[in-house]
């Protein structure tokens, strides 16, 4: 569908077969930059729908998490069309090579057509360890349980050098009442 874009051409409406995203792409274009003006790689990436909120798009610039033809930039940094915007969220990484510059955000149908999308596959769920599942009504963890939980995520168990476990009693400890 992103290569559908391109091939269109940005003019929009003539192939597309649904009219309420023809509309769409027609009030995406009227809002978008003028000639020669340019457009926030912050406000490209939250228009397109690659994050949530514009703040979140600062953010993961100013992290460095956003990376434009292979430079880290700032949320003010221009975007053209053509550039390669790479960006880590999620945990993923999505590469998009830039097709037509927004400023509003926009329905997913139309945002899809902004850009090409070079991104890895996902990794699969399988490959995702599945939280402790428990039989319904076991009821509670007991410490074992517990224990044992942790041992399998390879977490530290409490007691094991950390401070907090078990050790000596504060105000002496000479295991004898106070006078």
């Amino acid at each position: 569908m992103a290569s559908q874009g391109a091939e269109n051409g940005g003019a929009g409406g003539a192939e597309t077969r649904d009219p309420k995203v023809a509309a769409a792409i027609a009030a995406a274009e009227a809002a978008g930059p003028q000639a020669g003006e340019t457009v926030r790689v912050d406000s490209w990436i939250w228009s397109v729908r690659l994050v949530k909120t514009r703040s979140l798009g600062a953010t993961a610039c100013r992290g460095g998490h956003v990376r434009v033809n292979g430079e880290r930039v700032k949320p003010a940094h221009a975007v053209r069309v053509g550039d390669e915007v790479r960006l880590r969220h999620d945990g993923r990484e999505r590469v998009v090579v830039v097709t037509r510059l927004i400023r509003k955000r926009v329905g997913a149908p139309v945002a899809v057509q902004c850009y090409i999308d070079n991104s890895p596959p996902p990794p699969p769920r399988e490959a995702v360890a599945p939280a402790g599942i428990r039989d319904r009504g076991a009821g509670r963890p007991t410490k074992r349980d517990r224990r044992e939980m942790e041992r399998l995520r390879g977490l530290p168990s409490p007691g094991s050098g950390s401070g907090f476990g078990p050790g000596p009693v504060p105000g002496g400890g000479s295991g004898e009442p106070r006078p």
